[in-house]
């Protein structure tokens, strides 16, 4: 995590409406408060259910806005779920008494998709991009199947639709995916896959893997879009870090 040099300190302007964090902050215990007062560096808290872990996550990223230790869009917030997300957003701005347009604050999809999006023509995409859900992907994946002549009796295309998920949960491409993987079909999961990657790509579309899978290949692609976010992104805070999967946590 970067610390912020002085140069860099950010004064968020005062509204009406804003909270005072010192008060929020005295309304915490003592683990809860240092945390939510850790302005640099790693910090990892171990908490269990109804703890306040989201309450000490956002009372710390409003602390950072406040405190003029990073402006808003230098903030990566992210989790699982859009109804966290929701709640995350909702307590930022109570506490700033200002949107929170500006931070990039969601589930880690949505802020995949926002990402890609915005670079979409880099990975082979249009900015306008459609987001297949759990039917329009069968229907395609059945036609790829008959396609390849494979019985979809015998090899439906929900569980390649899963076996295809789980390549992307572990940030495999087509070309990353180990062998002995390659079992579906009468070993033609990989080529199926391959298939499926290009088809998308030629209608403009990517799936709910793709909004983790495409930025990381964005990363690494090019390298001079990783740095500006390296750069802008100086604080990144991660809702129920346990959970995250392969590709997430890349």
């Amino acid at each position: 995590m970067w610390i912020v040099p002085p140069s860099k300190i950010f004064n968020f302007p005062y509204t009406p409406l804003m909270q005072n964090v010192q008060t929020i902050l005295n309304q915490l215990n003592p683990p809860q408060r240092e945390a939510a007062e850790h302005l640099n560096g790693a910090l990892l808290v171990l908490a269990g259910a109804g703890t306040g872990k989201t309450r000490v996550l956002t009372t710390r990223l409003a602390h950072l806005i406040q405190s003029g230790t990073a402006a808003p869009h230098n903030i990566l917030a992210v989790t699982f779920t859009n109804k966290a997300a929701k709640e995350m957003k909702d307590r930022v701005e109570d506490i700033l008494g200002a949107p929170a347009a500006g931070m990039w604050l969601g589930t880690f999809h949505a802020l995949g998709a926002r990402l890609l999006r915005k670079h979409a023509e880099l990975i082979g995409l249009k900015p306008d991009f459609t987001i297949l859900d759990t039917d329009d992907q069968k229907r395609l994946l059945d036609e790829i199947l008959k396609e390849a002549n494979i019985d979809t009796s015998t090899y439906p295309a929900r569980v390649l639709a899963g076996i295809i998920s789980r390549f992307k949960d572990n940030a495999w491409n087509p070309s990353d995916v180990p062998s002995d993987q390659n079992d579906f079909g009468g070993g033609k999961a990989i080529g199926l896959y391959a298939r499926y990657q290009a088809r998308l790509q030629a209608l403009n579309a990517a799936d709910f893997g793709d909004l983790l899978l495409q930025p990381l290949n964005l990363f690494k692609q090019h390298p001079h879009v990783l740095m500006t976010y390296q750069n802008q992104l100086t604080h990144v805070l991660v809702d129920e870090y346990q959970d995250t999967n392969t590709v997430q946590y890349l």
